[in-house]
């Protein structure tokens, strides 16, 4: 299986202030690395887009998109795809990121959209993904303002169809620290459920499947003990087999 990551990355810029001076500093940040090596453990390929990456070398064509069994997309917003760095700057007229996701799926790609501050609607809703071509292909329906679920005194999904695939045998979760809220379509399965809001919903869109997990993969809505779960792995695992058949 060979996949396309793409997120999960961000640049932190502080100003450290000691007394009268003030100095700045920069930090690189990547979110994603234990789940891709994990995933690579287990021989699937992985090909690692960070954000800021997309604006520049995120593919232009179909078929090099229909490389990959599935594409995953994780805490990066809409704006990042739409806005290429030839059109933001140069004005030029470039082909439609996202529309190209939405055909890949379309011919039967599988499509996966990971929860986070910049996933979905995301934070103030700047995550926008709710007013784009993505909002047809996912199997949720998207707020349209901000859906963070903040949740600082932890809480636990349980999976309510052990029947798929995906979630047979994934009995006692770990808990979250939040999650985006999002409804599931009338055509959706939902598999996951937290407090009365879906968790992991996974459905079809013409000849490819999509899922959308509602929280992090990672940090900070991701705990440590969801890192450390010994069906960490397995989850992910199932989840990319699930769409990329």
């Amino acid at each position: 299986m060979k996949i396309l990551f793409i997120g999960e990355s961000w640049f932190v810029h502080m100003v450290h202030a000691k007394g009268f001076d003030t100095f700045e500093s920069t930090q690189y940040e990547e979110g994603a690395t234990h789940l891709i090596e994990s995933l690579r453990e287990t021989g699937i390929k992985v090909d690692y887009m960070p954000s800021h990456e997309i604006q520049v070398r995120f593919p232009e064509d179909i078929e090099t998109l229909q490389e990959y069994d599935v594409i995953v997309i994780s805490d990066v917003g809409a704006n990042t795809f739409l806005l290429q760095n030839d059109t933001f700057y140069e004005m030029e007229v470039k082909p439609n990121a996202l529309d190209l996701i939405k055909e890949y799926t379309a011919r039967g790609g599988g499509l996966l959209m990971i929860g986070g501050y910049l996933s979905f609607s995301g934070i103030e809703g700047k995550a926008f993904y709710q007013h784009t071509v993505l909002a047809e292909v996912l199997p949720v329906i998207m707020s349209n303002h901000d859906d963070r679920k903040e949740y600082p005194e932890g809480i636990v999904p349980e999976t309510v169809n052990f029947d798929h695939q995906i979630t047979k045998n994934l009995k006692k979760w770990p808990h979250f620290l939040g999650y985006n809220k999002f409804k599931a379509k009338e055509d959706a399965n939902v598999l996951v459920e937290v407090g009365e809001d879906p968790f992991l919903v996974v459905g079809k869109y013409k000849e490819g499947k999509a899922a959308s997990f509602a929280s992090d993969c990672a940090p900070h809505w991701g705990s440590p003990e969801f890192l450390e779960w010994e069906n960490y792995t397995k989850l992910w695992v199932n989840i990319l087999k699930y769409l990329s058949e």
